[in-house]
């Protein structure tokens, strides 16, 4: 009878703690759910065009493709017009399941809410063996938002579709290397990373990077001993698999084939050295393998790209050589991404922020202390003559780290690395900053290491004081920041917008359905959502061909001559052409990462304002287009007609390069 009762309570105990994470979770997305509707929508006789050019930048590109989807007679029909597009870039047939990342479009998933703030949960619990730890991660999660999530803002980016995935592969791989795990656990466990990896893969065009570091990571606990060299063997296959799905998936899209995590993980396994013997041997060979796994990787991506012919990603790396101070470049795709704010250094008032919500404090704490203890393992692992079981918790006076753990410290260590060089990457750190801050709250084992160094070490003090503080910190963060959740969720805000609205509408009624349209990247994405015209660019920019003809469209804003600039858009098909005032006279960056800087600095030009250039700059021959057309000289009245102008866009439409009267202008709307 006792027993029974006792597997009641248990079975009882796990439902309630499993409700509890459940509806965490529900609140925290209810709370940024709210905060994205007061922010954008809360006035009920907005227009449809009003809510769609909420959408900024690519969101607006890829909310298109739902919205096409939703409009379509039929599923295969929607299917077939993806497969075979001809809106999105002008005078070509796009397959956009293989260019890009929109499956998510395609198969949306009411689940999706839920996954990321669970991953978290998961995560601390498995790591802690404490549930609080995994509500308390939520409530970190939410209160950072700013810093751990874009959804409020921009919901549509692939990041955002990817992230819960990302949250959800680390909970599973800390499951996977759990030391003790039955047989059929560890298939179940590794079957759930895959399935992970494999959808974290298909959300977001970068996800090569990302996995790559994560192969980093298993490839450096391997070399370190902390993990079997069958789970590592393993985890690179998983990864390797679900890249090669996501290939096929995306109708052999070579950037994938191409990648270097691909690469990267067929040199680790290649490459099985062992080193045996004593210390200084063991780090020789472990140096030696790293060489070799790195030497491997080079030449894999080497031939395989020149086998492809792809030059896809090249901008990429161009980026990363320039902005790790491998030498300038006037490449103009670089310095667009360098001058992005996305892009630079993490600012300095993250960590002010993370601080002022407790998250930060024992997030330092622990990862230092976890460090040292991973250090101290790796040194200890490297003298031993294998791989050491993790049932001995204590061999003397040596230290050893759990697999799981290990693993996170390490994952923690490389992507704030990568956080701190490029802010846009922070969500993949901030958010399992929280977990990792709930686990160093929450752990057992830290907190019997600090009762011993206090020699104060009782089982009974580590249970109370593992249950006691994190219900304080969660009754004061409740207590502190319930006052300004609430107020967030009353808060109302309008987005106002009337020119572009204006400027939607007008294309909408005024323009032909099949007419080809020219202009910035980020105001042809909310063009094709808003009034379904053909583009000749967007902001998806992995494709070289696209990358070529974006520049060729932005000389607009470059000092070239009319003839120059109308041969080009309509070489790109355009009829068209919509310039910003706001791009033309750009003050929001500083000199020499505005747009018109980076064109004239790409044409050999030199820069506009008081500055230096560099010596073999010259003085461009013609002046700004952008300014000069709004003059209407017979140059340019022959080849452009203004057909809208408000006070920030104006339109023109394109000849054919005859003749054309000054009385045939027409300017359908004043500034």
């Amino acid at each position: 009878m006792p027993s029974e009762v006792q597997n009641y309570c248990f079975k009882f105990s796990f439902y309630a703690k499993i409700i509890a994470l459940n509806l965490a979770a529900f609140l925290c997305f209810t709370e940024a759910g709210l905060c994205h509707f007061n922010f954008y929508f809360f006035l009920s006789v907005f227009q449809e065009v009003e809510r769609e050019i909420s959408f900024r930048t690519e969101c607006g590109l890829y909310y298109s493709y739902y919205k096409q989807m939703l409009q379509a007679p039929s599923v295969q029909r929607g299917l077939l017009e993806l497969l075979s597009d001809n809106y999105t870039e002008s005078k070509r047939t796009v397959n956009l399941l293989q260019r890009m990342n929109i499956y998510q479009e395609v198969l949306l998933s009411i689940l999706y809410k839920v996954l990321s703030i669970q991953g978290k949960m998961l995560a601390v619990w498995l790591l802690s063996g404490s549930w609080l730890g995994g509500v308390l991660a939520a409530f970190w999660y939410i209160l950072n938002r700013v810093d751990t999530t874009r959804v409020e803002f921009t919901i549509s980016l692939r990041e955002n579709w990817s992230l819960p995935f990302f949250a959800l592969q680390v909970a599973a791989i800390s499951w996977y290397l759990r030391p003790q795990l039955k047989p059929m656990q560890q298939k179940v466990a590794l079957w759930q990373v895959f399935l992970a990896t494999l959808c974290f893969c298909l959300t977001w065009q970068f996800n090569q990077f990302i996995i790559l570091i994560q192969a980093l990571v298993v490839f450096s606990l391997d070399c370190l001993n902390f993990i079997p060299a069958k789970q590592a063997t393993l985890l690179h296959v998983v990864q390797g698999s679900s890249l090669l799905v996501v290939w096929v998936m995306q109708f052999f899209n070579p950037m994938i084939l191409g990648s270097l995590a691909l690469s990267f993980i067929l040199g680790a396994l290649i490459i099985k050295l062992r080193g045996a013997g004593v210390l200084p041997a063991r780090l020789g060979t472990l140096l030696l393998r790293c060489l070799l796994v790195l030497c491997f990787t080079c030449a894999i991506n080497y031939v395989t790209k020149k086998a492809l012919r792809l030059r896809s990603d090249e901008h990429i790396y161009k980026f990363v050589k320039a902005k790790f101070g491998f030498g300038s470049t006037r490449d103009f795709d670089a310095n667009l991404y360098l001058c992005e704010e996305a892009f630079g250094s993490l600012p300095l008032d993250t960590f002010g922020r993370l601080a002022g919500t407790l998250v930060l404090h024992p997030y330092l704490c622990g990862l230092c202390v976890s460090l040292g203890m991973v250090a101290s393992a790796a040194l200890n692992n490297l003298g031993c003559k294998g791989f050491r079981s993790q049932k001995v918790r204590k061999d003397g006076d040596a230290v050893h780290v759990r697999p799981d753990v290990a693993y996170n410290v390490v994952h923690a260590v490389f992507f704030g690395i990568l956080a701190l060089s490029t802010m846009r990457m922070k969500y993949l750190w901030t958010g399992h900053m929280c977990a990792f801050a709930a686990y160093s709250v929450c752990s057992s084992e830290l907190w019997e290491l600090y009762l011993k160094v206090i020699r104060c070490h009782r089982k009974s003090k580590v249970r109370r004081i593992q249950n006691v503080v994190p219900v304080v910190l969660l009754a004061f963060l409740c207590y502190k920041f319930y006052p300004k959740m609430v107020g967030e969720i009353s808060e109302l805000r309008e987005f106002y917008d009337p020119d572009t609205v204006e400027l939607m509408t007008w294309i909408s009624s005024k323009t032909p359905k099949k007419a080809v349209f020219a202009g910035s990247m980020q105001l042809l994405a909310g063009i094709k959502l808003c009034t379904g015209r053909v583009l000749t660019n967007h902001p998806h920019y992995e494709d070289q061909a696209l990358r070529e003809r974006t520049r060729q469209v932005y000389q607009i804003y470059a000092r070239r001559s009319p003839e120059d600039v109308h041969r080009g858009l309509r070489a790109a098909g355009a009829d068209y052409a919509v310039l910003e005032d706001s791009i033309c006279h750009e003050r929001r960056h500083r000199r020499g990462c505005r747009l018109r800087d980076l064109l004239d600095a790409a044409n050999g030009h030199i820069m506009d304002g008081p500055g230096g250039n560099d010596p073999d700059l010259v003085p461009a021959p013609y002046p700004r287009f952008c300014e000069e057309i709004k003059k209407d000289s017979a140059a340019y009245a022959r080849l452009f007609i203004r057909v809208f102008q408000n006070k920030t866009f104006h339109v023109y439409k394109l000849t054919k390069g005859k003749k054309s009267s000054k009385n045939n202008r027409v300017s359908s709307i004043d500034a």
